[in-house]
């Protein structure tokens, strides 16, 4: 079974898109479109931008979202998932390729998602970390033990883990796996904690904004973050959606659920080939592609 898998934010670089833009009408149209529904030129920003442009949280979830979907949209008859999955973020791409989300109400979501989170982000400050080289649920009950908000925010594949929290529950936690032994203990430079419960602000703001968008029966299943499990009720999908900014995202458990109901390749969907590698580390012997157009 053919699997298509779409990336979240990080997986951003300069010029992304431009040959899209230049190659296919499809895509120039849906990037003019973008531009007018955002208010503002993304597209320069994507063509021309420079890293800093591209990792302002307003920009870099809708560039991420449209260099996705438009892939997606142009490679035709060759876009055949019979699952797909999307790492945060993606999860939103993965919704819109699937057909159900409208690729307008699916922009105009990601866009206040990324809004919403800014301004979460700029209340609270707080930021994230990976841990290398422990298990999982070491991770997860140290960050319970810890008299911060610290928690497991991206389970990207075994071992490797993401924690999110405020600055001083971080501190606390990194210096801790240091201690014990992780492999590798770093801070990632992000705006705030995702996935974490100082998203509360956010997840609030953007709920109401996923239940007035009309959501459809999706062409296929789509294994969402919170759960891991493949859904097509759009209720739940929407259900799903809004608590994904205060849970973490399972991955690690999404991947093996996808190997587990019968997926025989993963192409990914999007900029960069991270998921691939993440893929790899769940399982090996996963084939693994990038889409090309």
């Amino acid at each position: 079974m053919n699997a298509y898998v779409f990336p979240g934010q990080g997986a951003q670089f300069p010029g992304m898109g431009k040959d899209l833009f230049e190659k296919y009408q499809d895509a120039k149209e849906m990037f003019n479109l973008a531009n007018e529904i955002l208010g503002f030129r993304i597209t320069d920003l994507m063509f021309d931008g420079t890293d800093e442009d591209l990792r302002q949280t307003s920009v870099t979830q809708p560039a991420i979202f449209l260099h996705s979907v438009i892939l997606s949209r142009v490679m035709g008859e060759e876009f055949t998932p019979q699952m797909v999955a999307g790492h945060s973020l993606g999860e939103f791409s993965a919704l819109v390729a699937a057909g159900a989300l409208s690729f307008e109400d699916g922009l105009r979501l990601v866009h206040a998602r990324a809004m919403a989170m800014q301004k979460a982000c700029e209340a609270a400050p707080s930021t994230m970390a990976a841990v290398l080289g422990l298990d999982d649920d070491v991770v997860a009950e140290t960050c319970r033990g810890l008299d911060e908000v610290v928690v497991p925010a991206n389970y990207n594949a075994p071992g490797q883990i993401v924690i999110s929290g405020s600055i001083e529950g971080i501190d606390k936690a990194t210096e801790k796996f240091s201690q014990m032994g992780a492999k590798r203990v770093m801070k990632l430079r992000v705006g705030g904690a995702f996935h974490s419960p100082l998203m509360e602000p956010a997840k609030k703001e953007l709920g109401e904004a996923i239940m007035k968008t009309s959501f459809n029966t999706p062409l296929c299943p789509v294994y969402q973050n919170v759960t891991a499990e493949a859904v097509i009720d759009p209720p739940l999908i929407k259900e799903n959606l809004i608590g994904q900014l205060t849970s973490p995202v399972k991955w690690t458990q999404t991947v093996k659920n996808m190997l587990r109901d019968g997926a025989t390749s993963f192409t990914e969907v999007g900029p960069g080939n991270v998921l691939q590698g993440l893929i790899k580390k769940v399982d090996r012997k996963a084939e693994t592609a990038s889409a090309s157009a």
